[in-house]
């Protein structure tokens, strides 16, 4: 990208990134810093499986490592995008090549704490985000502990945002929360997306007419919540007419005590999220 059509943010106009980690989400992260204008020669990946560095390397010219080394000791800011039950291990092997850097996590259930550890700093950021992040439309939850500066917020910040939104946090223990809520909470979509799928075949419809239908539902109803000053449940009065289609359908949820159900959903996601930085931390 020609530097006159950078819509690099300035705070990382000078910054060298380096990624722990090669998949989908650091992917999103680098696709959208390189749309931005970040010049591909500043990233460096770690990313160990062979058939991830190839598809890495033929989609960016970026630097791409099998193991993390003195290569990581240019990086500013290091991305974890590494699998929680990896990260320990990961990160004492990068530990003498970063302590200088800012970390941004984006590992579920890896504690700030274990991070601070693991790594020799105290200049650590956990992230939240989800999988709309693929496509630009992610919302992503975080937290930054006490050494974290502004200038360093800035940059995830501006990281953060080629993914979506982004939300900081006051206490570390909200990002439980965040987990079982929007972390997990695509796949509850894509669940309903599934139902609403199945109840149109059911009635006649084809396969293909009916997830266009439910998906266009999702979408345009998520639009209308975000641009609407009222909560969800005054929208959903608003379509709901007594004795109508809508009351009819609301009714057979109720009854079947689909609310409850849901909530207890997002509980066990949250009970689940606490357990993994139990089970994968110091």
């Amino acid at each position: 990208m020609n530097q006159e059509n950078s819509t690099l943010p300035p705070v990382l106009s000078q910054a060298r990134l380096a990624f722990i980690g090669g998949g989908n989400m650091a992917s999103a992260i680098i696709g959208g810093l390189i749309r931005q204008g970040m010049p591909a020669d500043r990233l460096d990946v770690v990313e160990p499986f062979a058939a991830q560095r190839d598809k890495l390397r033929a989609t960016w010219p970026i630097h791409v490592h099998e193991l993390a080394g003195p290569a990581l000791q240019r990086a500013h800011l290091v991305i974890w995008a590494v699998k929680p039950q990896t990260f320990a291990d990961a990160a004492r092997a990068a530990a003498s090549h970063t302590q200088t850097a800012l970390h941004l996590s984006v590992a579920a259930g890896i504690r700030s704490d274990s991070m601070a550890q693991w790594l020799g700093t105290e200049r650590v950021v956990r992230a939240m985000p989800n999988t709309p992040a693929l496509v630009g439309e992610g919302m992503t939850g975080l937290y930054a502990r006490p050494a974290v500066s502004v200038a360093d917020r800035e940059q995830v910040n501006a990281i953060m945002a080629t993914t979506g939104q982004a939300l900081w946090l006051p206490r570390e223990s909200d990002l439980d929360a965040v987990t079982a809520l929007s972390g997990s909470g695509p796949a509850y979509v894509f669940y309903f997306l599934e139902a609403m799928r199945q109840a149109g075949t059911e009635m006649g419809l084809d396969a293909e007419t009916a997830t266009q239908l439910a998906i266009g539902t999702f979408v345009g109803a998520s639009r209308l919540a975000a641009a609407a000053s009222e909560p969800p449940e005054v929208l959903r009065e608003r379509v709901t007419s007594k004795g109508g289609t809508t009351y009819a359908a609301l009714c057979a949820m109720n009854d079947a005590g689909m609310a409850d159900a849901f909530v207890k959903a997002m509980h066990a996601a949250h009970r689940r999220a606490q357990e993994l930085g139990d089970e994968f931390g110091r």
